[in-house]
């Protein structure tokens, strides 16, 4: 059909002119006090106008109503004449629809005004229909039936104008909502006016579609209706962040660009699955009430389009290069997915939601399953660290840190979620870290659990090779107790990673890290208890001040040494740094003491004395206490 190009937005300008024209009688006011002359022919001149249209109404209703005997067969097949006077009639009522190009606008029928444009609209397509089918073989009759037609197709003309611009108020209306001063703290507080149509708008939309379904004009009605819906919640989508990307061009993003997609991209699901996906399909409803094949219908093709749009943007990320850092905005988007599939079953028609529940199943699975493979690569992240250099002073590797945090957080955050993605796309039994199927006693864990303790275990192996790349022994046992000690203390600080390795892993890693300290005492501290052993000290009951004064060189340079190498060791952990200092001097100030207080009397008071007691046991406490915090330090001149 031939439609004005101007014709919406004339009607978007006339409905403006309409609503915010002055009132008739401040207008009439107004011109009576600046020239009452004047104003007397005016008014005289609306009186008349308005007399012409109370003239023109009545006649367009006695006209009809004669029409309808014609209509219904009691004046036989003849065509009357009043139905050329009828047609003049509605020619002249909707000619003022019509304006100069140059002009600016055109009226919209006034929805007060009895409504007699959608009666026009109503009895054109009664009166087409009915000539169309009785005389579509009269040649005599087709100059007025091509004239019925013409009408009939510039009447619904206007009526689909309508129909848009009331369809396009829903967006009016929210952009005057988020213009006022208030906006901001409302959206806060309140859901989406969504789709933001009044009731009375709703009632004048489900009238329209009538008259064009039943005018012959079902596919101009459905096509403006999808269109307008469609970009109305592109539209709002895009007021959420999320903006309609192809395909092609998700799959050339960097992953920083990408990432910025995704929070907008589950937000804008959420609100489709929770809000807009139900309110379009009521709306539908509403508007087709009288249709509720075709209300399905629409609601599913306009509605599939942008489900397909939202599930392609995540099977697109789903494609992306696989690492690390990706897994929990993979898990944010299979979370968003699974929570909100139930969505589907309840709007759309039975083949439709199959079809996109197919779709959604397929994505969620492609997600899943690259999440499983980014979670697993995490061991490659752990064999990769094949760094030589040493930690100083055998504090807490990075590769702990990274490895325990990430671990923390996958479980603290997203176990349960990670728990069904490998139960539901796991296709293969973990591994040990050696190669080796896991044992029998671990058939009752989770695939995650399994998968976590795998991870783990791979990280034991890495840790105890690397200490070995400290030639000092007793430093290796400062190492790994470090790193033990950290990776208990996130397993207590994560009731979930705890639950996962289960309390004999548990005990079995807190057995190992006594070991280590007791190792480390043993490489140490049980060394310099030597030089206090009293054997060979006494001979036929007498000491042997040579040997006795060796062994307080011995133990005074033994002891120098420590502190000169382990003053720069760390022990990260304030309490294991606190229960170190305590073994240690339990195990060195009473042996050193009794020792001190047996033999020091043998020695020559005086410089001999100072010679060979350089500590007293204080002082070796103190020294105790400086150790392990990092900070290397000369241990300073004992004064006389």
């Amino acid at each position: 059909m031939n439609h004005n190009p101007d014709k919406s937005s004339s009607f978007k300008s006339g409905d403006h002119d309409h609503k915010n024209s002055v009132p008739r009688t401040e207008s009439l006011k107004s011109s009576k006090e600046k020239d009452p002359a004047a104003a007397d022919k005016n008014e005289t001149n609306e009186q008349r106008g308005e007399a012409k249209e109370a003239e023109i109404k009545y006649t367009l209703e006695k006209a009809w109503e004669d029409i309808q005997h014609f209509l219904s067969g009691e004046e036989g097949l003849e065509i009357p004449d009043i139905i050329d006077k009828y047609l003049d009639l509605v020619e002249h009522k909707v000619s003022r629809f019509e304006v100069p190009e140059k002009s600016k606008g055109c009226p919209v029928p006034d929805p007060e005004d009895d409504g007699w444009f959608h009666k026009v609209v109503e009895q054109m397509s009664k009166l087409h229909r009915h000539v169309s089918t009785v005389f579509k073989s009269d040649s005599n009759r087709g100059p007025l039936i091509n004239r019925i037609g013409r009408i009939h197709q510039r009447v619904m003309s206007y009526l689909e104008d309508e129909f848009r611009v009331l369809l396009e108020e829903s967006r009016t209306v929210e952009a005057a909502a988020d213009q006022s001063p208030d906006a901001g703290q409302d959206q806060a507080k309140e859901e989406p006016n969504f789709p933001g149509y009044s009731k009375q708008v709703l009632a004048t939309l489900n009238k329209i579609s009538k008259l064009m379904i039943s005018g012959g004009y079902e596919f101009e009605c459905y096509e403006v209706y999808m269109v307008t819906r469609r970009n109305t919640i592109e539209e709002t989508l895009n007021k959420l962040g999320f903006e309609k990307i192809s395909l092609d061009d998700i799959q050339r993003m960097q992953w920083e660009a990408m990432e910025r997609e995704i929070p907008p991209w589950v937000r804008a699901f959420k609100e489709c699955a929770n809000i807009y996906f139900s309110a379009e399909h009521k709306l539908a409803q509403t508007i087709f009430s009288d249709n509720p094949s075709v209300a399905k219908s629409l609601f599913a093709n306009l509605i599939r389009v942008l489900f397909l749009q939202l599930l392609n943007f995540a099977e697109a990320v789903a494609l992306s290069k696989r690492s690390t850092e990706k897994l929990f905005k993979f898990l944010d988007i299979y979370e968003t997915l699974q929570d909100h599939s139930s969505a589907i079953d309840s709007l759309f028609p039975e083949e439709c939601a199959k079809e996109l529940k197919a779709e959604l199943t397929a994505t969620r699975s492609k997600i899943g399953e690259t999440a499983i493979c980014i979670f697993c690569d995490l061991e490659n992240s752990i064999k990769s660290d094949t760094g030589r250099t040493p930690v100083p002073g055998g504090a807490v590797h990075p590769l702990t840190r990274y490895t325990m945090n990430y671990l923390k957080y996958a479980c603290d955050e997203y176990k349960d979620t990670l728990e069904q993605v490998f139960k539901e796309h796991s296709t293969s039994k973990p591994r040990d870290y050696q190669g080796n199927s896991q044992s029998n006693n671990d058939e009752n864990q989770s695939p995650f659990s399994r998968h976590l303790i795998k991870i783990m275990d791979l990280l034991d192996s890495i840790l105890e090779a690397k200490s070995k790349l400290y030639k000092d022994v007793a430093l290796s046992n400062i190492f790994m107790m470090n790193n033990g000690r950290y990776i208990l203390q996130k397993i207590k600080g994560s009731p979930e990673i705890h639950q996962a390795m289960g309390d004999n892993r548990y005990k079995k890693r807190s057995y190992e890290l006594r070991n280590y300290h007791q190792s480390y005492k043993r490489e140490t501290w049980m060394k310099l208890l030597d030089c206090l052993n009293m054997e060979g000290l006494n001979v036929n009951g007498k000491v042997v001040k040579p040997a006795l004064k060796e062994r307080f060189k011995s133990f005074n340079a033994k002891f120098e040494e420590i502190h000169r190498t382990q003053s720069s060791w760390v022990v990260s952990d304030k309490q294991m740094q606190s229960e170190l200092r305590v073994s240690i001097a339990g195990v060195i100030i009473p042996a050193y003491r009794s020792f001190l207080g047996r033999f020091s009397g043998y020695l020559t008071p005086g410089r001999q004395t100072e010679k060979y007691i350089k500590f007293q046991p204080e002082d070796i406490e103190a020294y105790i206490e400086g150790l392990f915090d990092g900070s290397t330090s000369s241990m300073p001149r004992r004064k006389a």
